[in-house]
């Protein structure tokens, strides 16, 4: 795996050399880590809250698949669900404001468990 550029757009940082069942996979997964993600903003759930900080070590876990962020590189991803990009509007289109929640629940997170 090999570390990502943090200015570099992230989605065109691997191939997809993934079958078709490989990628529904993926998508599964994910879709289950952001509804999870939706119900706590949604329920009030602080970011720091140890239930969503365990969210967010799934999903760094889930990009262990495609890459290994650091630190840094963890926090630009994150970036990118607040700034202008497809991430953002993905996030964005299943519940307002959960581009941002998620943003925050990641650097608290990589703060604390990425050197």
């Amino acid at each position: 795996m090999r570390e990502l550029d943090p200015t570099a757009n992230h989605a065109d940082m691997y191939a997809n050399n993934f079958s078709k069942e490989q990628n529904q996979k993926f998508m599964t997964e994910f879709g289950v880590i952001t509804e999870r993600f939706k119900e706590a903003m949604l329920a009030g759930t602080a970011t720091s809250d140890p239930m969503i900080q365990d969210l967010v070590r799934q999903h760094y876990e889930f990009c262990l698949q495609f890459w290994k962020p650091t630190q840094t590189t963890y926090k630009s991803l994150a970036m990118s669900y607040i700034m202008p990009s497809p991430y953002r509007d993905t996030y964005e289109g299943v519940a307002p404001g959960l581009a941002k929640y998620h943003y925050d629940a990641i650097v608290t997170w990589a703060n604390q468990n990425l050197k």
